[in-house]
Order: C-alpha cells, then structure tokens, then sequence
C-alpha cells in the first residue's frame, strides 16, 4: 500500500556546491560533523514518511535532502502513505486547520475519527514492514501518517521520530482539541522535531528539537536564471508570447488560467517581463488569505497619491495603472492531501468573475503543472524573479518556504506576523509585515508603500538573501538532523 520512492537524487553534489565560494564554507563544516556518525549509521537506514510525493513544503524539501544526506554517507529513503479514503485525508486536514486555530471545517474528533485514522495508517503499515529492520529509524512528517510510527514503535521497536511542520503560537479551545487527539499516537514516538517552539505542546517539551525548514540553493527552483533562460522558461510554459526563437522546446505541461467563466486558457501573456508584478505562489488554502490579497490590490488599483512632484505622480500613477496581481498555485487536483483546494478556488473565482472588467484584466488565477516536478520548480523559480513584490498572506503558517525562496532570490516581500513568517522577516529591514492579513485597506497600503519604492526593496531583498544565507540554507537543516541522530544512537 505504501509508495516507496525510487532513490533520491539531485542534480549537484556536495562536492560541486564545496566548489563554489558561496557555499564551500558550510559544506566543510557539514562533512566536519558528519565524521563522527557516519560509521556509527552504517547498515541503518532513515526513513522519511509524509503523506504526498507532490505539492507543498514537505514534499519539496525531501528530495534534496535525501539525495544530499546519502552523499554524505548517511542512507536515507523516502516513502509517501496512500488511501483511496478520500474521507481521510478531509479529516486529516481538518487536524491541519485545528492546529492552526481554524474551527471552520469542524471541531469534533471522536471515536470514528480516530478508527478511520488508524485503519488507512494499518494498511500501509503491513507492506512497509517488509522494507524496514529493527535498527532503522523512522522520520513521520505531519499528522497524516502519525499512527504508522505508533505501530511500528510497537510492533518491531523502531525509532519513530515525529517531524511537525505546522503549529500555532497562541493556545486555543481548537489547537487543544488537536493536541489531545494526538497525544496517544505520540506516546510511542521518542523524540519530536518542530519548527518554532511557540508550536511544542507540553506533553512534547522534553523530547523536542528544533529544525528550521531550508531550501536548495541550487535545486530548479532556487538556482540563478539568465535572461536567455527565464525567457525561455516563460515562452515553454504559456506564461509569455514568443516573439523570437527558442532553443528549447514547449513543456509537456502547460501553465493554465482561469477565466471568470471558469474554464481554462494559456495566458501567453502576463506581462511578467514589462509591468510591476505583485506575486502570491502557494496552495488553494483558505489559511493562505487568497481574498483578503484580491481585495487589497483592487483598493490599491483604486487608490490616488498625492506628491509635490509631477514627475513623481505621473510615475506612481503609470506604475499603478500597470501593476498585476498574480494568484498562483497548484492544479488542486494534484495535490491528494489537500481536498479543500477546489472549494477555496471557488471562492476566489467568484470575486474574480465579479471584479469590473478592467480591474480583472489585471489579475490573473494561475494553475501551475505539476505532472512535472522540474518544470513545475522552473516555471516558480521564474515567476518569483519577474516579480517586483512577492506577497505570503498567511493566516496561520507553520513556516513558509514561499518567504523563504523569494528572499533568497532578492525580493522584498510582503508577509504576515503569521509565526512561521515573522521567525524569517525582520519588519522593515528583510521585508514587510501585515498585523491583520484579513484587512484589505492595511494590505493596500503597504503594497503601495513597497511599490514606489525601489531603493527600499532593493535593501530589504539584499538583507533577505543574506538571512537565508545564515540560516535557512539546506546545510543547516542537515546538521540539524546529524545532531538529532547523535542523539538518537
């Protein structure tokens, strides 16, 4: 029943990135504390379990890491839990939404729940028993395949460790429903890893470690693009007309944008190369603030600046007349453990369709491909150098790779005191922070603020680079995990 996924790999080595100035530092001091558990690891094997090979945080980091972890000498594999229930992965992320506060897919957990839970966990446990040995160790990720390590623990005497990517900051009637559902899956567990830790529940406290997500800086959707290239990937994808020839073919898979109708169409032209470009690329979730962003760009769209200069007017006025809001994501049909995604878009579409004609020419509702995991990234990677902003309206945000990406590539961003958010942004100096991401007018005003002001995104992009250079580069989260494991054997 269990996906065990062909052996990671990446497209450079640890040798290549040691090549390069910028990283050969951490490289050196990974492999110098590497030394002492690699013999130790010999003939273990660390799993790596969540529950979706495609589409969000988890799902993008693993690879690189696996590939990565193996180079090192450290054995990692990676296998991905499957249902056919569609009522699980509904309930599971109705888990999701509780420990992020959110009570509007329901609050109950009960009896039934916890059967369907355990039931869809049982199954994959019976053909992943057969891949494992007593000595190996087991990474859970999220709540999805959270009694799998339970079982195991129980039945051979795995390791089981719980890596928890989400959380919230503030103690509710909603996060202790979730948490004390939990709790006996976890009993089994020996030790817990989280993002931040606002998120440990107590009863996790004193077997917990903190692991920062990370990012690739070499991987398709972080590395450096020529022009020659991201014009490339522009015109492959649907995303641009091609006005010149193009070495390299169209993608198999073709960015698609909705219209107020509904249906779909290649948009050819976004104006990605030529107009400011206010960005937003995450999953159809009602977390992620979808709304709030559309209405706060239309208020910007609809504002007047006032300056003593004329120049000046005409330029803010020239710049706002051309700004676009892109909405990007997934194709939510590609994402198995997400089933609220198409209720979400729903919505969105909606206000889109109700928008006045010349206002909705300057919003796009993008759906990225995903049969492609390398043009998927590439098509991202792009996107996020076109922008002149790049907004994460979150909610609730167990962290934020989207932050993340877009700092490492030098953007100013557009974030919320979401925790995941503000653990990355500094206010003012990486970027900008909403206090209310369900206010259109605070919104507005602060893309406005951002927009007409190139020196200042140029600082805080340069600022966030170097942030991410410090801290939430995939070295560090590697070393994160050997010391983990030194503590483990």
């Amino acid at each position: 029943m269990i996906d065990i996924l062909p052996q990671a790999t990446t497209k450079y080595s640890l040798d290549y990135y040691a090549t390069d100035p910028i990283f050969s530092t951490p490289v050196a001091e990974l492999r110098n504390k590497a030394k002492s558990i690699v013999a130790s690891l010999r003939g273990r094997t660390i799993w790596m379990v969540n529950s979706t090979a495609s589409g969000g945080g988890v799902a993008e980091m693993l690879p690189s890491l696996i590939a990565l972890m193996n180079n090192l000498g450290i054995r990692f594999r990676w296998a991905v839990i499957r249902s056919d229930r569609q009522e699980f992965f509904s309930f599971t992320k109705r888990i999701h939404n509780l420990i992020h506060g959110d009570t509007a897919s329901g609050t109950e957990l009960g009896a039934e729940d916890a059967r369907l839970y355990e039931a869809v966990n049982f199954e994959n446990v019976a053909s992943f028993k057969k891949e494992l040995k007593p000595e190996d160790i087991l990474i859970v990720h999220d709540p999805q395949p959270l009694p799998l390590g339970q079982i195991l623990s129980r039945e051979m005497g795995i390791t089981a460790v719980w890596r928890c990517h989400i959380g919230l900051d503030r103690h509710m009637e909603a996060t202790k429903t979730a948490w004390r559902f939990l709790k006996p899956y976890l009993d089994e567990y020996r030790h817990t890893i989280f993002s931040a830790p606002e998120y440990i529940p107590d009863y996790c406290a004193d077997r917990s470690t903190i692991i920062c997500p990370a990012i690739d800086p070499l991987s398709h959707k972080n590395q450096e693009l020529s022009v020659t290239k991201l014009t490339g990937i522009l015109c492959n994808s649907g995303l641009q007309t091609q006005y010149e020839p193009i070495v390299t073919p169209n993608f198999k898979h073709r960015v698609a944008m909705l219209t107020e109708n509904g249906s779909y169409v290649v948009p050819n032209s976004l104006g990605l190369l030529f107009r400011p470009i206010v960005l937003q690329v995450s999953r159809w979730d009602r977390l992620k603030g979808w709304n709030s962003l559309l209405e706060g760009f239309v208020r910007l769209k609809s504002s007047a600046f006032v300056s003593n200069n004329e120049n000046k007017i005409q330029r803010k006025k020239k710049r706002l007349e051309l700004a676009r809001l892109i909405l990007a994501g997934p194709d939510p049909g590609a994402v198995a453990d997400d089933p609220e995604g198409m209720d979400v878009l729903r919505q969105i579409q909606q206000r889109y369709a109700a928008l006045d004609p010349k206002l909705r020419n300057d919003v796009a509702i993008v759906f990225l491909p995903m049969k492609s995991h390398k043009e998927n990234s590439l098509i991202v990677n792009a996107m996020q150098r076109c922008a002149s902003i790049i907004v994460q309206n979150s909610l609730q945000e167990g962290f934020g790779l989207t932050v993340t990406e877009a700092m490492w590539k030098r953007k100013a961003v557009l974030g919320t005191t979401a925790c995941g958010i503000r653990r990355q942004i500094r206010d003012g100096i990486d970027g900008v922070l909403i206090s209310d991401p369900e206010n259109p007018a605070e919104i507005a005003d602060k893309l406005g603020l951002l927009l007409n002001n190139s020196l200042r995104r140029y600082k805080m992009g340069r600022n966030g680079q170097r942030r991410v250079y410090d801290y939430y580069l995939i070295f560090r989260q590697m070393s994160g995990y050997i010391n983990l494991l030194e503590k483990l054997i």
